[in-house]
Formats: C-alpha cells, structure tokens, sequence
C-alpha cells in the first residue's frame, strides 16, 4: 500500500467518510452492461441457488433453482442463464470496425500491417463483489465440457445446445479478468476500491452495502456507523436487512427460511409424483407451484438489495471522468473480445482443462507486462496516483529553470539539450539513469546528469563549496544525500527531438514549463519470443498430444528393493 493510500485510509477514519483514492476513472465502462448477481447454496461448490440478471435497472430478470442438488433443475438454470446473456453477446458480435494489425508473413518472416475486423465494442459483464469473478469461472469450466444431444446421442445428460457455448464465453470473461486493467469482467467493489479509500479493511471492503456506506453514508451518519449497520442490521425476524448476495447466503437465511422453503417444496414434489389420478395431480401441482414461488420470493428479496446496490455503485463511478489510457485497455479488451468470436465462428474446440507450458508461461509474462502498463498508466492519467509515485522517489515534478543546447559528439551531431528542473522532490536518481515524460502520448527519454543546490541549501558528499554544484553525474547519487529544500536536477534530452540538427518546436522543455518526468518506463517492453507449442522440449512436456514427449521413469530392478 501506498503512503498516499495509507494517508487516504486515515483521513477516512477521521473525517468518517471515504477519501478519494483517484481523480479519474481509470476503467471503461459501457454504456449498457449485463448485470449478475449470483446466489449460491451453502455447502456446495457451485450450486446456484439463484440470480438477478439483466441490462434494465428496473427490470432484473429472476433466476431459481428451487432445489439445487436436482441436476435438471440446476441444468434448466444455466439454459435460462445461457438465453439472456448470449444474446447480449451477440448484439455486440455483428458491429465491426476496421483495423490494422500487425501479423508475421510467413514467406518472408517480416511483420507487417494486414487490415482485420475489430468488433466496434463489447460486452461488459458487472458482478457485485470479487467472489461473483470466480462464480463465473467455476460455471464456466463447468459448463464449457458439457455434452450435447447432438454431440452425443447417449449420454446420460445432455445439456441444452447453448449450454457448452456459454460456458466458453464465460471461461473467456473469467481469464481476461485476470489480466491487469481489463473491463470485460468487473467487480464492482474492487472498481469502487480502487476510486476510494475507506476506513475498513479489504476484506470488509469487499461487501458492498459497507462499502457504499463508507463512499456516500446516509445524511447525518458516518461512514463506520453506516458500514456497521449494512452490515449487521437484522429484521423482525432475525434477517439481514442488506444481505451480502456475494454469491454465499448468510446462515441465519438458510437455516431459518430457505432450508425449511426447500424441503416443502420436495415433500410437494413427492406427492404430485404419487398422485393416482388427474384432480389429485393438479390439487398438488398447485402446492408444487406455491412452494416453487415462495423459493423465488425468497432468492428475490436477498439478491435485489445487492442489484440496487451495483447500479448505485455504477452511478457513483460514472461521476468520475475517464482517465486518458482506460479507452486504450478497452481496445485490448475489444481485440481479446473480437479474437474469441473468430475463434467460436471457426469451430475451435473449447479452452483446454490445463494450459501447456509455452500456452502458461505466454499469460504469466502478459499479465505481469499489463501491471506494469496499468500501473504507468494510471500514474499518467491521475495526478495523485502521480503523487504517491513521487512520494515513492519514482517520480519528480517542477519547473524549468534552464535549457542550454548542447550536442552529441561525432560526424553527425544530434541535438543532446540540458534541462535543469528546479523541485522538492527527492527521486532516486543515479548516474545516467533514464527518466520519462509524456510528449504527445509518447515517453520522451531523458538521462540524469546530476544535481545542483539551490543558494543556502545543504551540500553533498563531494559538491564543491564556491558554486553549491554537485560534479556532472559523479559521486551524489540520490536526492536522498541532499538536505531539505527544493534541489536542482539537470537532465540530458536524448530522443523524440526530430531529426534535424535543431529540434523540433514543442520537443525541448521551456524555461517556466512545469514537467514531470518519471524514473519508470510509460510502456513495457515484451520478452522473449517463446517456441511454438508443438515445438515445446520434453524438459517442459513437450508437444501437445506425444504421449511419448516425456520419458517414462526406469523400471524397477531387484536391486532397488531392500
């Protein structure tokens, strides 16, 4: 945690209500997402009890499983799930743009700019809190494998034909939220957590009537008084008032209303099983019918508090502007979204139960690259997210006081200017270590040649005592050597000046600019090219399929049983 954010926690507790974390909104948000407020049952991995989903605020559409060990039951749900958010998929499937993307041509091993479809936007999926992610995951790797009628004539269970698709494009949602910065899959208290700070723990953070509490409490209450009661506040009848929904029941709902619910709704089942002729069967349909509609009455009131909670948690978010990068992570997210349509249209089998090891190593080195990228992202867009990067000795920020042309040596010398940047920050600088600014959207690299004290400020090791100047890039090596007080940093402007001898307008700091130049680079680079699967070495399991890629151990001899 940040000192910024640490700061911001503290000041929530005194002042009682959350602190801004965040000027801007660093992610996209669509302008009609699907909302999904799962329910599950206690004591069973992934077995959905229930959910509100939908793109209307006013009209969620309720899903039951009024028992959840009942396989058909628990299938007809996932159907009902799969006909209201495949077609929000697929309203987004059809409108293309065109787009440039650079390709390796296989004749000659050159990159290249070839012209593809990019689809013009996306769904976004919202799930209340961080577990609702892994939900959608565990549905998907549930359901992505499920046989079909037409697949397979006799198995035992078919799935209805949507099912196995919608389990693939919830694998798909699930693994992009994984990835650093994406949008397409959001939990709505990590996006809220992030804009910000409260005066409660993460783990509290992650129920969002607390939340919200601490965000925007009721007038006349603090944001601890108002988290406290989300949180705790019972009815009549010894019921949350706000149930979490997150996707876990509360005990108190299971045991006193959903248990007794579910078992008059199999001892209903079982009598209109036994009924002997027509009018028993539907005086006891009717009692199957009653016990089903108390079960969905019962799902309604514990999710539609958290679904009034997750459009309020959006209007709060959309008062924040957009941050200048969130609409270049979502044409990421565009281009993973349009990747797999293409692969669904052209047959591909689903996403594989493990990942091989080049498939693995390749989304640990994107992940890793897209933190970084967020990271310096963020830090552009936001100016306090700037400002615990300066605190942190990663960035600085201050005026120009001075630019002298200076030029590289050699036949052709290359404009090479000194900027001394007069601030009270203290950056951890060392000889010839490259900073950036933004110029234009593009880094502009600079090399640090060393400090200078301002008239009655304290000396470094080694400064020489008639002019306060440290030696060009030689024993100070950090702001840190320097006593309190602004500093002067003298930099050396290496790139983005043009070409010709004298740089191009706008490409050089001018003396009264305010600049902030950052010790982390604005764009990561890619690693190392990695070998296709089929060309993976035994050492890493060599290639899909080989039953023979890795050796087998030696077999057992007399010698090696005592």
């Amino acid at each position: 945690m940040s000192l910024i954010a640490t700061l911001a926690r503290l000041e929530a507790v005194e002042s009682g209500r959350a602190q801004p974390a965040a000027t801007v909104r660093h992610r996209h948000l669509t302008e009609r997402p699907l909302v999904l407020v799962p329910l599950t049952t206690a004591g069973e991995a992934g077995a959905p009890l229930g959910a509100l989903v939908g793109t209307d605020r006013d009209a969620p559409r309720l899903l039951v499983v009024p028992q959840p060990r009942d396989r058909d039951l628990r299938s007809a749900f996932l159907a009902e799930l799969a006909d209201v958010v495949l077609p929000y998929i697929d309203t987004y499937a059809d409108a293309v743009e065109p787009a440039e993307r650079s390709e390796t041509d296989p004749e000659t091993g050159k990159r290249v700019k070839v012209e593809v479809e990019l689809c013009a936007d996306a769904p976004q999926l919202i799930v209340p809190s961080r577990p609702g992610i892994e939900f959608v995951r565990l549905l998907g790797r549930s359901t992505r494998f499920r046989r079909t009628a037409e697949q397979d004539p006799e198995t035992p269970h078919p799935a209805p034909p949507r099912v196995p698709l919608f389990g693939r494009w919830l694998t798909h949602y699930a693994e992009r939220a994984r990835v650093p910065g994406s949008a397409l899959l959001l939990a709505l208290t990590d996006v809220l957590s992030r804009h910000w700070a409260t005066g409660q723990s993460s783990l509290e953070d992650q129920h969002l009537g607390a939340l919200l509490a601490w965000i925007d409490p009721p007038e006349g209450m603090l944001g601890a008084e108002a988290a406290l009661r989300a949180g705790t506040t019972r009815d009549a009848r010894g019921q949350l008032v706000r149930p979490a929904a997150g996707p876990a029941t509360d005990p108190a709902f299971d045991n006193q209303l959903l248990a007794p619910a579910i078992e008059r709704y199999d001892r209903a089942r079982a009598a209109f099983a036994a009924a002997e002729d027509g009018v028993e069967a539907d005086d006891r349909l009717g009692l199957v019918t009653a016990a089903e509609q108390q079960i969905r009455d019962l799902v309604a009131d514990v999710t539609r508090p958290t679904w009034d909670a997750v459009w309020r948690g959006l209007d709060l978010l959309r008062g924040l502007p957009e941050g200048a990068h969130a609409a270049d992570r979502w044409t990421r997210d565009r281009w993973s979204f349009t990747g797999h349509r293409d692969r669904v249209s052209a047959g591909e089998p689903p996403q594989p139960r493990r990942d091989d090891a080049v498939t693995a190593a390749n989304k640990l080195a994107t992940r890793e690259r897209e933190q970084a990228r967020l990271e310096a992202q963020e830090a552009l867009d936001d100016p306090l997210v700037m400002a615990g990067r300066r605190l942190a000795g990663e960035a600085f920020a201050g005026e120009v006081v001075d630019v002298v042309m200076a030029y590289s040596e050699g036949k052709r010398p290359s404009p090479r200017p000194l900027v001394t940047v007069r601030t009270d920050d203290r950056p951890y600088l060392g000889e010839r270590v490259k900073v950036y600014r933004s110029l234009g959207g593009k880094p502009q690299s600079a090399e640090f040649v060393g400090y200078e004290t301002l008239p009655g400020a304290g000396k470094s090791d080694g400064a020489d005592d008639s002019d306060g100047t440290a030696p060009s890039g030689g024993d100070v090596t950090s702001a840190q050597d320097l006593d309190g007080g602004d500093v002067l940093v003298v930099l050396r402007i290496v790139d983005k000046m043009g070409r010709g001898k004298e740089p191009e307008a706008g490409s050089v700091p001018e003396k009264g600019e305010i600049v902030c130049f950052t010790l982390f680079e604005h764009e990561q680079r890619g690693g190392a090219k990695l070998p296709d699967p089929e060309e993976t070495p035994w050492t890493h399991g060599g290639p899909p399929g080989e039953p023979d890629a890795v050796p087998l151990p030696d077999p057992t001899t007399p010698e090696d049983i005592l």
